[in-house]
């Protein structure tokens, strides 16, 4: 019986008419990852490779499958936010031309957004977009007020009650709805606060399991920005709900936030611009404000908090996006609202301006300097779900590298090992090889440039199981072991990279840099002897300064 074709048709990446110099510099990797893989053209076309099984979509990897990279934005506002500027027909279309094959649409909470319809106003232009644009999946999302922290992320596939799930989480859990997030009796600190944090997580869960909606994620939105996110709540959260609440933006959007000459002397990549407050954990310093290389503190810092987590033995991935809202050097403005009208008795902005003169901004569009790359074996919006879930996850700026797959192997192991988000079984004493293939930058980035990797870092962490004290953020066991250099060096190539024995539990991950600014660790040089440093401020061109970071493998010891 022939395959039965697609829903949708084939992204043009993964279409054998489309020649290859047609494509951009990220579909060009992608068709060579799906020829790697053997799924180009006809086998990728087949209806089977569309969705992921129910058993697919919700187990964790424990081997290692022909992946294809999908670049994704799972941060991403339109009209429907009130500090946002875009139609869904703008980022939507400018998303599928800077390479991204699915987006989340991720509009704020806020009175006028619940007032005026919010999920299910969107729903209808959603709809239509993903109509308009079919080799594009788009989700429908929301960006939920933390009770007592940040934001998060929160989005489900295309399905039945996609919207009234939407509509009834925010209801009922949001904290800006709910007066949950200022100062005073209602301090973010106030166990009331993060009892509802994490009651709406396992509500979320709930739904899954009962089959309500097929799947849903959340990831923790630029975690450090406020200092609001205490290494409890994050474990709280984890803890909650393990399958859903999956990880954080390792780096944030607004990475365009402090070109020289453009967002003033004080502007920090990231719009990382505050001070501890009242709401702070107390225990961050102050040097958590601000981002490395346009990452997060807690993802930048080697044997800091993504590592203190880590190091607990449990998955949680990073990820990287725009956060659009007003993109720089742009030259839209908002729309003029008619008499009597505004976003509270509306929850929608009007269609924006071209005015063809710069307006203020400080993000880039989506795809066109962060990417998340998700690992799948099937095309399908369950299947990003479900990569994401498993962590097979990688990030960039700036289109740094085209493509990096890793493995973690027995020295004289059988198959190829294990993958990113992956555990490998071994026995006490066993030698470990890491093997890493990077595909270089084969073509001008969005700047005009073909970035270049100067180094590749291999970060090691000890897996010492549950912490005693749940606000611990350092990982003293977590270190640089080794640094590859790897400047000059172009096209595909493979590292093998001797790990050692396997005496105890451990994870490894990776770190890559164009090595233009680097210099020793938040933690010391011992530890991180040339990581991401702070730009000066007003002066972080975020295109001088691009960096890589992967998911981690655990090793897991056995006797």
């Amino acid at each position: 019986m022939p395959s039965q074709r697609p829903t949708q048709p084939l992204p043009r990446w993964a279409d054998p008419d489309v020649p290859a110099d047609s494509l951009d510099p990220q579909g060009l990797s992608r068709r060579g990852l799906l020829r790697s893989a053997g799924l180009f053209g006809a086998a990728f076309a087949g209806g089977a490779l569309l969705a992921p099984t129910a058993a697919e979509a919700h187990t964790p990897a424990v081997g290692d499958p022909n992946l294809v990279y999908l670049v994704g934005d799972h941060h991403v506002h339109s009209v429907y936010s009130h500090d946002a500027k875009y139609t869904f027909s703008q980022l939507a279309t400018t998303a599928s031309r800077y390479g991204l094959d699915w987006m989340v649409l991720t509009e704020h909470s806020n009175f006028g957004h619940a007032r005026a319809g919010g999920a299910e106003a969107e729903h209808r232009e959603i709809l239509k977009a993903r109509a308009d644009n079919r080799r594009t999946l788009i989700f429908q999302g929301l960006e939920w007020y933390i009770p007592g922290a940040e934001h998060c992320t929160v989005f489900s596939p295309p399905g039945r009650h996609e919207v009234e799930l939407l509509t009834r989480f925010e209801e009922a859990y949001d904290g800006k709805l709910l007066g949950y997030t200022a100062g005073g009796p209602d301090h973010p600190d106030t166990p009331r606060n993060e009892a509802h944090a994490v009651d709406a997580l396992k509500w979320l869960d709930q739904q899954r399991c009962r089959g309500y909606v097929d799947d849903v994620l959340v990831l923790a939105n630029h975690p450090l920005r406020l200092g609001i996110d205490s290494p409890h709540e994050l474990r709280a959260w984890r803890d909650a709900a393990p399958e859903i609440m999956i990880g954080m933006e390792g780096a944030p959007g607004a990475q365009a936030g402090a070109f020289p000459g453009w967002a003033g002397p004080d502007s920090i990549r990231g719009e990382y611009v505050n001070k501890p407050s009242q709401n702070s954990w107390p225990g961050y310093p102050a040097a958590a404000y601000v981002t490395y290389g346009g990452f997060d503190w807690a993802t930048a810092t080697v044997g800091g908090l993504w590592d203190a987590m880590l190091a607990e033995g449990r998955l949680f991935s990073i990820t990287s996006n725009s956060d659009v809202h007003r993109v720089a050097y742009d030259t839209w403005r908002n729309g003029d609202w008619l008499p009597g009208q505004n976003f509270d008795n509306t929850g929608r902005l009007p269609d924006p301006v071209n005015t063809a003169e710069p307006q203020p901004g400080g993000d880039f569009w989506p795809g066109q300097f962060s990417r998340t790359h998700v690992g799948v074996t099937r095309y399908g919006y369950r299947q990003v779900m479900a990569g994401l879930r498993a962590g097979r996850v990688w990030v960039d700026h700036g289109q740094l590298i085209d493509g990096i797959e890793v493995r973690v192997n027995r020295e004289h192991g059988i198959g190829r090992g294990v993958t990113l988000g992956g555990r490998l079984r071994v026995r006490r004493g066993e030698k470990i090889v890491l093997n890493v293939t990077v595909t270089t930058a084969s073509r001008p980035n969005h700047h005009g440039e073909v970035p270049r990797l100067a180094h590749l870092d291999v970060i090691r962490g000890a897996v010492r199981g549950p912490v005693a004290d749940r606000d611990e953020w350092r990982a003293p066991d977590t270190r640089v072991v080794h640094t590859a250099d790897v400047e000059g060096r172009a096209g595909r190539y493979t590292l093998r990279i001797a790990v050692g024995r396997a005496e105890e539990s451990f994870y490894l991950r990776l770190r890559g840099s164009d090595g233009k600014r680097n210099g020793p660790g938040f933690l010391g040089a011992a530890t991180d002897p040339h990581g991401p440093v702070p730009h000066e401020p007003g002066n972080g061109d975020p295109w001088l300064d691009t960096w890589c970071y992967t998911n981690p493998v655990f090793v897991d010891v056995v006797n």
